[in-house]
């Protein structure tokens, strides 16, 4: 089998008084709930397999 790291969901996620915020990106295909995964140069869906490309922030 492959390593994986573990998965800290509660870094996902910021409480702000009695609202929660969500800190990363969500699939656009999937829906809430599923994040997309960074990468150094694209952002990944592991579910539905979209990937997004990062553009050169200067």
């Amino acid at each position: 089998m492959g390593k994986h790291k573990k998965i800290k969901i509660w870094e996902k996620y910021g409480v702000d008084g009695d609202e929660v915020d969500r800190k990363g990106k969500s699939c656009p295909r999937c829906g809430d709930g599923v994040f997309l995964a960074e990468h150094k140069d694209r952002l990944t869906c592991g579910r539905c397999g979209f990937s997004e490309m990062k553009g050169n922030e200067e």
